[in-house]
Parts: C-alpha cells; sequence; structure tokens
C-alpha cells in the first residue's frame, strides 16, 4: 500500500519550549510542505484551564488557500485583495499567525454536604474578585538604584477590587468554571443572591466519596491561589444555614423585571472566518437601525479575529451600540465534538446558563448571516407565556422544497407528535427562567445521552431544543420574525421582521451574491449592498485612525 491511499487530512506541531521568551524567543510552530490545493484550517489544541485567543492573522484562519496568480502566504493574500490584480507579491509564502494566553481558566466542583450525602447545589451563584491590600506596613521593599545606593520603599496594604467574573454551579459533578489570571483570588457565593441567604461556605475536603472536614470552621470566602498554568480543580463545600434546611434556590414567585426607559436590548451572535464577520457586522448595523432601544452585542470570542474585535468596537462606537466579548470553555467532562462547525453549534445552545453576566436577565440570538427589519424592542417585550425561550417554527409555504422538510415525516414527525419544527436562526431567552428551571443542566443531559451515536443530532443547535421540547417548552414565535427564502414563500416576504440566508436544498448559491439578491428592493430602507458598503467605510475610517 503507497503513501498516497492514506487520506492526511490534519498536521500537528506541539509546541512546549522551556527556553521560550515571551518577546526574543516566543514559542512557535512551523509547518512546511503543506499541500496547497485544499483549503485549510487552523486550530489551537491547548490545556483546559488555557483561554487561548487569536492575537494577529492576516489571513482567514478557517480558510487557508492559495491564490492561484499571488501564490500562497500572507503577502500573495493581501496582493489578492489589491484592486490592480498586475500587484505580484515577493515571492515569500509565509502564513504569520499569533496567539495569547488571555487568561487561565478556574473551574472545580461544589457540593452540598449538610445532609451528609453531597449534593450539587446547582443555580448556585459564585462571584471571584482579586483583591490588592494598600495599608502601609512596618516593613519596606529595598529597591536598588541605577548609581548602586538603595532606597526604603513602604509596603502598602488595603482593598480594591481590580476584577470580577461570575457563574452557576452546574448539576453535573456540580462543576462550575471562572475565567482568572496568576494571582491571589477570593471565590465567594455571590452577594445579595438567594443562594448567601441559604448557603455558607465551610473548609474541607470530598475525595473518594467521604467528606474530611477541617475543623468547625465556617468561611465567607475561599482563597485561591492561581500560582502555575495547570489546574486540578477546585473542591468547594456549603452547608444550608440554620432555617433554610428545605429552601430552594430558585422560587417560582420570582419578581419579574419590569421593562424601564433606558433598558438596553441584549443580542447574543458568534461568526467564524472573514467572510461570516463581515455578514455580522451587517448584522449587528441592520440590528441598530431598526431597535427603538439601546443595544448591547454579545459576542462569542473564541472564533473571532483579532481585527474584527478592534474594528467592530469602533464600528459599535460610531453607529451607537455597545459591543462586549464573551467565552466559555468546553468542560472535558462533556462529550466534545471535532468539527469547528459543530463546536460552534455547541457553544450556541449548551452553555446559555453560564455565558452571560448573571445580571443579564434576557437575551436574543441572531445568526451572523440576518438582516433584521423590524424593531427588536417587540420581541424583547414578548410574553413568552411561561416558557423559558421562543423560537419560530419553521416555514412551510414554499411548496418547491416541501419535499426537503425532513421534520414533516419519520422520525421527527412521530418524536413531536404534533408540535412544530422550530429554527434556531433566533431565539430569544428568558435567563431568569432558563436558570430558575435548570434548562442549562436538563438540555447537556439530554445531549450527553444523544451525542452518543455519531449520526445523532445532525443540526445540533437545532436538533437539541427540538428534541427536548415535550421537556422544556418552546414558545414558538411568530412566523413573520424569520423569514427563509429556502422553505417561506415570497407571498409572506413583505411581513417579514428578520431576513435569514439559510441555504436552499435544491441548489448552492454563494452567500453574498444571495444576499445581494433576496436583501434588496423596496421592502427595504437600505439593500445588503449599501449595508455592506457602510460597514466598508467605518472599517476604512477605522483604519484611517491607525495610521494617523
Amino acid at each position: 500500500m503507497g503513501d498516497d491511499s492514506i487520506p492526511i487530512t490534519s498536521y500537528y506541531r506541539y509546541v512546549a519550549d522551556p527556553l521560550a521568551m515571551p518577546y526574543s524567543n516566543p514559542p512557535k510552530a512551523s509547518f512546511h510542505n503543506l499541500p496547497s490545493n485544499h483549503v485549510l484550517t487552523l486550530r489551537m489544541d491547548v490545556p483546559e484551564p488555557w483561554d487561548v485567543q487569536q492575537k494577529y492573522s492576516v489571513q482567514d484562519t478557517d480558510n487557508l488557500r492559495c491564490d492561484a496568480q499571488s501564490g500562497c502566504g500572507d503577502e500573495a493574500y493581501e496582493a489578492s485583495l489589491q484592486e490592480d490584480k498586475q500587484v505580484e507579491s515577493s515571492g515569500n509564502d509565509l502564513t504569520r499567525v499569533e496567539y495569547n494566553l488571555n487568561s487561565l481558566l478556574v473551574f472545580g466542583q461544589c457540593y452540598d454536604i449538610t445532609a451528609g450525602n453531597p449534593n450539587p447545589p446547582n443555580g448556585l451563584q459564585l462571584t471571584l474578585t482579586k483583591s490588592t491590600e494598600e495599608t502601609v506596613d512596618d516593613f519596606a521593599e529595598v529597591e536598588i538604584l541605577p548609581d548602586g545606593s538603595t532606597s526604603s520603599v513602604p509596603q502598602r496594604h488595603g482593598t480594591s477590587k481590580s476584577h470580577y467574573s461570575d457563574t452557576l454551579v452546574m448539576k453535573t459533578a456540580g462543576y462550575w468554571q471562572l475565567r482568572a489570571n496568576p494571582g491571589v483570588w477570593t471565590l465567594e457565593i455571590a452577594k445579595n443572591s438567594r443562594g448567601a441567604d441559604i448557603f455558607h461556605m465551610v473548609d474541607g475536603t470530598f475525595q473518594d466519596g467521604r467528606i474530611k472536614m477541617a475543623g468547625k470552621s465556617t468561611t465567607s470566602t475561599k482563597r485561591l491561589v492561581m500560582k502555575d498554568f495547570v489546574n486540578h480543580g477546585e473542591m468547594l463545600l456549603v452547608k444550608r444555614n440554620s432555617g433554610f434546611e428545605q429552601a430552594e434556590l430558585y422560587s417560582s414567585t420570582d419578581v419579574e423585571i419590569q421593562s424601564s426607559e433606558d433598558e438596553v436590548i441584549h443580542v447574543f451572535s458568534l461568526a467564524t472566518g472573514h467572510l461570516y464577520e463581515r455578514f455580522l457586522k451587517i448584522m449587528m448595523l441592520s440590528v441598530t437601525k431598526r431597535t427603538s432601544a439601546r443595544v448591547k452585542f454579545w459576542l462569542f470570542e473564541n472564533f473571532l479575529s483579532p481585527s474584527f474585535k478592534a474594528s467592530a468596537i469602533a464600528m459599535a462606537e460610531q453607529i451607537g451600540c455597545e459591543v462586549e466579548f464573551v467565552t466559555y470553555k468546553w468542560p472535558e467532562w462533556l462529550r466534545s465534538q471535532s468539527e469547528k462547525q459543530r463546536i460552534i453549534w455547541g457553544y450556541k445552545i449548551l452553555f446559555l446558563d453560564v455565558l452571560f453576566p448573571l445580571d443579564v436577565k434576557k437575551i436574543i440570538y441572531v445568526d451572523a448571516d440576518q438582516v433584521v427589519r423590524g424593531d427588536l424592542k417587540e420581541l424583547w417585550d414578548m410574553d413568552l407565556e411561561g416558557a423559558p425561550y421562543g423560537y419560530t417554527p419553521m416555514c412551510d409555504s414554499r411548496e418547491s422544497t416541501l419535499g426537503y422538510a425532513f421534520w414533516r415525516t419519520g422520525f421527527w414527525a412521530s418524536h413531536l407528535r404534533g408540535k412544530p419544527y422550530h429554527i434556531s436562526a433566533l431565539y430569544v431567552v428568558d435567563l431568569q427562567r432558563f436558570r430558575r428551571e435548570l434548562v442549562g443542566d436538563k438540555l447537556r443531559t439530554i445531549y450527553q445521552q444523544l451525542s452518543a451515536d455519531p449520526n445523532s443530532l445532525a443540526n445540533l443547535d437545532q436538533d437539541l431544543p427540538n428534541y427536548a421540547q415535550h421537556d422544556v417548552r418552546i414558545f414558538s414565535l411568530p412566523q413573520e420574525w424569520l423569514w427563509c427564502e429556502s422553505w417561506c414563500s415570497d407571498e409572506t416576504k413583505p411581513a417579514s421582521k428578520t431576513i435569514d440566508l439559510c441555504n436552499n436544498p435544491l441548489h448552492k448559491e454563494p452567500k453574498v451574491s444571495m444576499a445581494k439578491r433576496v436583501i434588496s428592493g423596496e421592502l427595504f430602507q437600505e439593500s445588503w449592498i449599501e449595508l455592506d458598503a457602510e460597514v466598508e467605510q467605518y472599517e476604512k475610517d477605522y483604519l484611517r485612525s491607525l495610521a494617523d
């Protein structure tokens, strides 16, 4: 058997240089003689506690390819973007990508040991803060000056919070995860939360099914020291306060947050690759233009390019919205996915309860390749009638594609038992109810069961909530909240409030050409071409500001 018969599809380099220095000799991996006739994707495989993000990249690391005229590498890529196609690169085929270790993750387990039988207090809110002390001490540091003399520097101690992150304890193994950096941190039950009324921390360990207490001391905080790049998992034990032995963390009588004039509409989205980053900016622009309230975008940063993150913040300042980036690390105990698209689908649905700060009470997810025609404030204020989230049912008004509507026959028809199959391109989540009813834990449990079969969850982010809707109810949003040409008739387009560029099962069409064709005409205040040109101008303004 010759080498040609072996389908090599992945190439690895291991980076662990003990002599590496951050600036003079940074650790690096070099790839040579890679195939030039395939599209390649670059991906980092790092330990669970590491939050690694791209710092520098000229090319789209989701679509590394060689140009027929210009060749390969960063210079060739930049030459291919020039309007003057006669511009040639120097022949340097080097592609350079830099990554940063942005933060370290501290994670662990939390158990309620009140009754002796440890149980995860799922839904318990935890916060992580970093404190520095600022009081004058009797001791002093000695600073050696350039001339060789010494100078005493008094040490100061006091308290000032310099970092903050929060999360929830999951049902599975009492797992929790927080972002940190090297240093001394304070872990505590969130102040003024229901959990702070019910629980207090205790010193001790839980190992091999046995609880070992460190005396009878109780504490309001736990001191964590991040001193290396390895996290073996922290154990947090809690007990119930007197009088709260039967109390629930979440009450069904929780007071709903009322809308106010200065209310912010929180919008979540994610993208990967330069093309979808382009679509994402256009979606952000259309949402901001059409929405009658302030908008804050929460963008999942794990797959975004460094150039997008910087330019998106600059554009947000120009158009009058806010942007914040969120991240989460897929836990090792949850069955992983190997394909990047499926990993992204997983992040879109599996961690909604822990992805956002706890003071975010509601979120609207909008796909990157959508253009919004309606006011998202209407969707924000919509009564979900007690459901934790609302999705739009799949259209069935375009007769030419009814034969491809897989949810109308076979497994899905029998499983749904008359319930609609919903599309995941847009949904609204009542995070208060989502967390209170432990929907995140329920979805992760069902995912863990179904994903054991590699043929299940073909459309992970969409199939999972639809499969689970007998246990987790879906509120069906009005049909006009999502129009897709593949499934919705032309007659229903004038009433649409968002336009999604979903793939057509009958034929393939490039996304950009589809966008130019579908999002145009008298139905739109701006065509897709006009929105794209406006985004491009903001990009040019940002690049010009860097040059000044």
